[in-house]
């Protein structure tokens, strides 16, 4: 009987209804928190490019006007 493994002789519905609900109920806050986790840092990193690419387009924006007629010496 330990050839067959844990779940032999069990109805189907245990092994892939029961079991995942028991997982889900038991470590749902540690999978919740993990999730809340990686949403939070991937906004943050969208923030942090969003503002980098501002602050480049701006400085590229107001430096490029007052220079351009360096840009026509190349």
């Amino acid at each position: 009987m330990a050839d067959k493994g844990i779940f032999a002789g069990l109805p189907w519905w245990v092994t892939w209804v029961v079991v995942p609900v028991i997982l889900i109920v038991v470590f749902g806050s540690l999978i919740t928190a993990a999730l809340g986790f990686l949403i939070s840092l991937l906004f943050k990193v969208l923030i942090a490019a969003a503002l980098i690419a501002g602050a480049i387009y701006l400085v590229r924006r107001f430096t490029g006007s007052s220079s351009s007629s360096s840009k026509s010496d190349w």
